[in-house]
């Protein structure tokens, strides 16, 4: 190339650099926002997964889009996060959708219909299943919108001071219970109580709560439950996972650019691999520390079960007859889980079924 055609290519690379980065700056503004957790710092796993969102925020943004992370309490309780970013006291939360299901029965799908998915399932149905799309139906009621951001897998059935081996047992136990799994323990006579995480150690260690439960072995370790209660009950019926959910306000997420709102969706599944791997992690080993703390693990008895599972399926039938929201989620999560049990039977059952029996053979 002769040097006065370089000279003029370069001209133009030069001009052409000149005119794109101001662009380019215009479309990744400098934001900072706040976003208040439902979680105290103690649980480092969801909590954690609060911080490692606002991380990858900042990484993928070259740090031109800061998120403030507050535990719950420090800006508002754990159990008004949904409130606070609905009217703007901060543009996001982390938060389990279920803790709302005062306000519509149709959030526990949010985090957990009681004998609904797995995590995997969960996944599957938001992404593929429509169920992303329906909840969004129904937080844009809320001025909201919202993304899948942890996962805490199957959960524990909690801590209870005496054994649990009928469904009379149930009757009169006051049982911290999440989201909408009170409303079927109540119809068997269990008084149901909602408190956030901070809230019920004192509450069990105080006699004014009998039961409880929360996640599973690692946080329910950290939050000291096995020393008020012995009996460690499983399975969580009512959570086959826990999901939670980046709530954003939607006038802030409407004026986010584009690239911040792909940035929101990737840091958001990059959490959601990061919690629910976390947990896989760390609750073999909490299980075993808490086992040779004298922890009684129990399953619950076949009976109890069934009555759980059919209250529940009459309350979702009622349910489904006086209110549309729950009802399009319920037909969407029934239809997919149809499809899905048969196919884990065959695959993932019968694997993981035998692993476990070679579990002590190798």
């Amino acid at each position: 190339m002769k040097r006065r055609e370089f000279l003029k290519a370069a001209g133009v690379g030069i001009a052409t650099s000149t005119i794109a980065a101001p662009a380019i700056a215009q479309s990744m503004p400098e934001l900072k926002w706040r976003l208040t957790a439902s979680w105290p710092k103690s649980l480092d796993t969801l909590y954690g997964g609060c911080e490692y969102f606002a991380k990858r925020i900042a990484e993928i943004t070259d740090n031109r889009f800061q998120i403030q992370v507050f535990a719950a309490g420090e800006i508002v309780p754990g159990l008004q996060v949904l409130d606070a970013v609905q009217n703007g006291t901060v543009e996001m939360g982390n938060t389990a959708l279920y803790y709302y299901w005062g306000k519509d029965p149709a959030f526990t799908f949010g985090t957990a219909l009681p004998f609904g998915l797995n995590a995997r399932q969960m996944n599957s149905w938001l992404r593929f299943g429509g169920g992303a799309d329906l909840l969004n139906e129904l937080l844009k009621n809320f001025n909201c919108t919202g993304v899948a951001a942890a996962n805490t897998g199957a959960q524990m059935g909690g801590w209870f001071r005496k054994e649990i081996k009928s469904v009379e047992d149930l009757k009169g136990l006051k049982m911290r219970i999440g989201g909408f799994a009170g409303t079927i323990v109540s119809k068997l006579g269990l008084v149901p109580q909602q408190l956030a995480a901070g809230d019920i150690y004192p509450a069990l260690e105080k006699g004014t709560l009998d039961a409880c439960e929360w996640v599973g072995p690692h946080d329910d370790e950290k939050l000291g439950f096995y020393k008020v209660a012995k009996y460690y009950y499983y399975p969580g019926w009512w959570e086959g996972c826990g999901q939670a959910h980046n709530i954003i306000n939607l006038t802030k997420w409407n004026e986010l650019p584009k690239s911040y709102q792909s940035a929101m969706l990737t840091a958001s599944g990059d959490a959601w691999e990061w919690v629910i791997g976390k947990y896989d992690y760390a609750n073999p080993a909490a299980l075993k520390r808490l086992l040779s703390q004298g922890v009684q693990l129990r399953g619950f008895p076949q009976d109890v079960m069934e009555a759980c599972y059919k209250v529940a399926i009459d309350i979702y039938a009622d349910l489904s007859q006086t209110n549309p929201h729950f009802k399009k989620l319920y037909d969407s999560l029934v239809a997919f889980r149809g499809d899905s049990l048969l196919w884990l039977q065959v695959a993932e059952l019968s694997f993981d079924s035998f692993m476990i029996r070679m579990r002590t053979r190798t």
